[in-house]
């Protein structure tokens, strides 16, 4: 069985891992929605980035919670969703 210090660690570097996504969506929809080409799609582009900056604020206050830094883990997933976004 694994220890607590060990699951701990673990948890901790997923929601790294979630939140540095989050924060390359933050970056990345705005410019999604100006390339969109219908309003449906830019506005939900935009109602997406606001939810994802919620996502962020409650990751941040989970960190806060635990008591560790707030910092991303660098999450390639979602680099290379927003990277085949881009065409």
């Amino acid at each position: 069985m694994a220890d607590a210090g060990t699951l701990h660690n673990a948890f901790v570097e997923e929601l790294r891992d979630t939140y540095d996504a989050e924060k390359q969506l933050m970056k990345a929809l705005p410019k999604l929605a100006k390339a969109a080409r219908s309003p449906e799609l830019r506005d939900a582009f935009e109602s997406h980035l606001e939810e994802t900056r919620e996502h962020a604020e409650r990751l941040e206050r989970v960190f806060e919670n635990l008591d560790e830094k707030v910092r991303g883990k660098h999450c390639d997933g979602i680099a290379g969703i927003i990277e085949q976004g881009k065409s």
